[in-house]
């Protein structure tokens, strides 16, 4: 696992478990990690996890619609 060290403005109100939060939900939303992984990351379980993507408006259904759609016309 790769260690990084950002330099976050003081203005800018986030302790470090939000913070990895915020990461992990990103990283998944953009599908660079699987719910597990993400939910490591943030120092979560899976389901503690699921329920903080809400929070930040990210589906735990990570699935494009495009994908969707396709999968509807040949079932």
């Amino acid at each position: 696992m790769k260690i990084l060290t950002i330099r976050i403005p003081e203005h800018v109100e986030l302790d470090d478990q939000q913070i990895a939060l915020f990461l992990a939900s990103k990283l998944y939303e953009q599908g660079k990690l699987s719910l597990g992984q993400a939910a490591e990351l943030a120092g979560l379980t899976k389901r503690a996890f699921a329920e903080w993507l809400g929070k930040y408006q990210v589906s735990i259904f990570n699935y494009p619609a495009s994908e969707l759609s396709g999968d509807v016309a040949n079932a």
